[in-house]
């Protein structure tokens, strides 16, 4: 059996990021790992169990209960030389080490005109769907997206689960990996742990079509692709659905080029929908392929309001219903 052969396995998106964790820590004597119990428990959804083990405590850490000063020694670890993963149990505590990451980590590049970087990933398990309730099913990333001088990742799969870890952590700048905790053991894929990172910055159409696009990243892929295939047997609608993947810097070029070809487009996202990401997608769209535009731009997203309590995932969470209610009225739309 080929070497290959040898290394492709069937992963969860758990086993991927612990995979790509691992990658990087064992080739990368400079790589650590530091976080609430990441070391001997293995993280609380077991995302980095075994590392401790493997590496050893002086690179993969247990710390205090502490977002802010988590991410405060990360920064100045990744200022002096080191590549830090640093673990938020759940973006929902994120808000108490914001100063740090928007306000530290984000501009050292710009402060000191080129002369440091602060390479380190700030890894953010996200989104609703385990009941966990409103401290446990956060949405984040429309307050990290306005900012720059950081860059934005959200895999809906294993594989990009896998490669996104390896480029964020090789990326020299600060990234933030917003990860799908309902994925986490809902779906699993074969592909080959090579070390190949993916290509930050690239969209991926899921699913062909030319009647509509769908843009979107996270669980709302899968909730899309099940939305465009239930249409497309019962309306004869043939959507086009793209994973976003990359939040910042997004593939306008694919996604202009997509909307170009089809006219209508469904921006799906979990997060609440006043200026939230689907807001600048809309209106970037709207600048930049305006004439091509058949029908008003569709959003499908949470309610302004916070997440509900754990009974209220399926209320909260826009779902494939939705998204199909929103290809109907796209496509149904006359001037």
């Amino acid at each position: 059996m080929s070497a290959v052969k040898q290394r492709s396995r069937k992963t969860t998106m758990l086993e991927a990021i612990n995979a790509g964790m691992a990658h990087e820590l064992e080739n990368d004597p400079d790589v650590v790992l530091l976080g609430e119990d990441v070391g001997r428990a293995g993280g609380i959804f077991r995302t980095s169990t075994g590392l401790q083990q493997r590496i050893g405590s002086k690179r993969v850490i247990d710390t205090p209960l502490d977002e802010k000063g988590i991410v405060a020694h990360a920064v100045g670890m990744a200022l002096y030389g080191l590549k830090p993963i640093v673990e938020i149990q759940f973006s929902g505590f994120i808000h108490d080490a914001f100063e740090h990451i928007m306000f530290c980590a984000a501009r050292y590049r710009w402060a000191s005109g080129g002369q440091y970087s602060c390479p380190m990933v700030i890894r953010a398990p996200s989104f609703g769907g385990i009941k966990g309730g409103f401290w446990h099913s956060q949405s984040v990333e429309a307050y990290f997206v306005h900012h720059g001088g950081i860059k934005i990742l959200c895999p809906s799969t294993p594989e990009d689960a896998y490669r996104m870890m390896i480029a964020a952590v090789r990326d020299p700048d600060p990234v933030l990996l917003v990860e799908a905790v309902p994925l986490y053991r809902a779906m699993s894929a074969s592909f080959v742990h090579d070390g190949v990172p993916a290509e930050i910055g690239r969209a991926e159409i899921i699913r062909p079509g030319k009647d509509l696009t769908i843009l979107s990243y996270g669980p709302m892929c899968h909730q899309s692709v099940i939305a465009a295939d239930d249409l497309a047997d019962t309306d004869a609608v043939d959507v086009e659905v793209i994973d976003l993947r990359t939040l910042i810097p997004y593939d306008i070029e694919s996604i202009l080029k997509s909307v170009k070809k089809t006219g209508r487009v469904v921006i799906v996202h979990e997060a609440p929908l006043s200026m939230g990401f689907g807001a600048e997608m809309a209106a970037v769209i709207q600048e930049k392929a305006f004439g091509y535009l058949h029908t008003p731009i569709q959003r499908v997203a949470a309610p302004d309001v916070p997440y509900h309590f754990s009974i209220g995932d399926e209320c909260y969470k826009p779902n494939a219903h939705r998204i199909g209610l929103a290809i109907k009225r796209a496509m149904a739309f006359e001037f």
